[in-house]
C-alpha cells in the first residue's frame, strides 16, 4: 500500500511547466513594440495574453499526463 506522503518521481514532461516562465521572461525583450497590433492589442500585450492562455494549456496537458500515467496504478 502506497503512502499519501510517498515522493513520486518527477517526468521529462513536467519541464513543461517552465515553458510560459521562459517565455514571458526571455520573450519580452524580444516581444518589447507597440507594433503590430495584434487582435487589436500591442504587439507585448498580445505576448503577454497568449502565454498566459499558453499557460493554462500547458498545464492541463501536464495534469492529464499525471492522470493518465497513475491510471494504472490506481487499478485493482
Amino acid at each position: 500500500m502506497a503512502s499519501a506522503t510517498q515522493k513520486k518521481p518527477m517526468r521529462g514532461y513536467h519541464l513543461l511547466a517552465l515553458l510560459p516562465a521562459i517565455g514571458l521572461v526571455a520573450g519580452i525583450p524580444f516581444a518589447n513594440r507597440a507594433e503590430p497590433y495584434v487582435l487589436g492589442l500591442p504587439f507585448l500585450l498580445f505576448w503577454i495574453v497568449a502565454w498566459v492562455v499558453a499557460t493554462s494549456a500547458i498545464m492541463g496537458t501536464i495534469w492529464l499526463l499525471d492522470r493518465r500515467r497513475a491510471a494504472p496504478e490506481r487499478a485493482p
